[in-house]
């Protein structure tokens, strides 16, 4: 039976409800010009939990926190011996974030909770919501790690290991915040994952589509390089003595930035994080350290990216006489969504008649580690302006509503199909 045929075309999750969540919670971190600053395991992050879980309990739930501290709101089902359906996203956020990035996927899954418990609806299966640990990756890299350890793709003394710029571990923050839980990390079925998101892209609002209908995540790869040279007087030393770190980083940038375009439209390449040292205006730099990230759904066309880059920084070491210091961070493959789970969210937009696309996910998400575990998809809305890891970060009640709608139906359908 469709979800049409169990609510009618008019059942809808209350749209100001959401609204008044998304904007209750972005109080907590608020910056100047209207975004948010929750960085992980924060004291301000430990504020959004323990309110995600308050009103994660005033809706009936159950609350779990496991060991990476990733929260589970469970509302049970008709028959809880079967994997629950999860839906959810992320609390913390990029230092100079939005109100919307993460956060409106965590509160549109409390949102369908509050919204079967208005239709007084219980599903089949158990359903939950999830808030993870750490998806930003701006306090402590890589991103996405808490998921990825769930997931399977990192192992827990990893995930507890990484340490920010102070030398805090994940692992003594979360005991700080209080959120170093018991429940097992894995060994439970999972029915299926479900993360309705902002696009942090252009093209929904651009082409006026009311849903992205996530088909794929591309292929991500982290490097951190450093460039080591010799400081020098900037004055007496002439030009052609001296082994310049920043001129040496200067032409990885530009080499970075080729790259993107050779592969262009798909690809991306961004050198988002450099240091300078010693950073001073009559000093020749001695030593710089960069950062670069690679993406693009084909992981052959990845490789190749990478290979040149590799070829780049040993051909501008030798150039300009550096040491060099490179690592490969992260790395994740390609990820093709469940096609069962795509169905479901199809199936909710053609109830709703919302106008949509098919899309891949430019950024990295939690879903893309689900996914090799659980079938999983994604629900994209468009962000204004396509602006998103920025204060000015905004997407319209209208489009929150009409994604958690997506979802309510998608869940349902998922979580009934037994």
């Amino acid at each position: 039976m469709s979800t049409e045929a169990k609510f009618g075309t008019n059942v809808a999750i209350n749209g100001s409800r959401l609204w008044d969540s998304l904007m209750e919670m972005a109080k907590i971190g608020a910056t100047p010009k209207g975004g948010v600053c929750r960085l992980a395991l924060t004291d301000l992050d430990k504020q959004s939990r323990d309110l995600f879980v308050r009103w994660c309990e005033d809706a009936g739930c159950t609350i779990t926190v496991d060991a990476i501290g990733n929260i589970f709101a469970r509302r049970p089902g008709r028959n809880n011996a079967l994997p629950p359906i999860l839906m959810g996203s992320h609390l913390d956020s990029q230092p100079t974030g939005g109100k919307f990035d993460g956060v409106y996927g965590v509160l549109a899954g409390l949102e369908v909770v509050r919204t079967l418990n208005d239709l007084n609806y219980q599903t089949e299966a158990p359903i939950e919501v999830v808030a993870w640990t750490n998806e930003e990756g701006s306090r402590f890299a890589p991103a996405m790690v808490a998921s990825g350890v769930f997931a399977g793709t990192f192992d827990l003394e990893y995930g507890l290991s990484r340490k920010d710029l102070d030398g805090k571990t994940m692992g003594e923050e979360l005991a700080r915040i209080g959120y170093a839980g018991d429940a097992p990390i894995r060994g439970r079925d999972l029915g299926a994952y479900f993360e309705a998101h902002i696009e942090q892209g252009p093209i929904l609002e651009a082409e006026d589509k009311t849903i992205g209908v996530v088909t794929d995540c591309q292929g991500q790869r982290w490097y951190e390089i450093t460039f080591t040279g010799q400081e020098a007087h900037a004055g007496p030393t002439p030009m052609s003595r001296r082994r310049d770190a920043l001129l040496g980083a200067a032409r990885v940038v530009e080499v970075v930035n080729r790259i993107g375009l050779e592969h262009a439209p798909l690809a991306c390449a961004t050198v988002g994080l450099m240091q300078i040292h010693p950073n001073s205006r009559n000093v020749i730099p001695g030593r710089v350290f960069f950062t670069v990230d690679f993406r693009h759904p084909d992981d052959a066309v990845l490789a190749e990216m990478d290979a040149k880059l590799r070829n780049a920084v040993t051909r501008v070491a030798q150039e300009v006489g550096l040491e060099t210091e490179f690592e490969q961070i992260w790395y994740y493959a390609p990820v093709k969504f469940d096609a069962g789970c795509v169905d479901a969210v199809r199936g909710a937009v053609a109830e709703l008649g919302y106008s949509n696309r098919d899309m891949v996910s430019g950024a990295g998400h939690d879903a893309c580690y689900l996914a090799r575990v659980t079938p999983t998809s994604m629900i994209f809305i468009p962000c204004v302006d396509g602006i998103s890891h920025n204060e000015i970060e905004h997407a319209h009640p209208e489009w929150c509503e009409a994604g958690c709608n997506v979802l309510l139906r998608a869940v349902v359908a998922k979580a009934d199909a037994t």
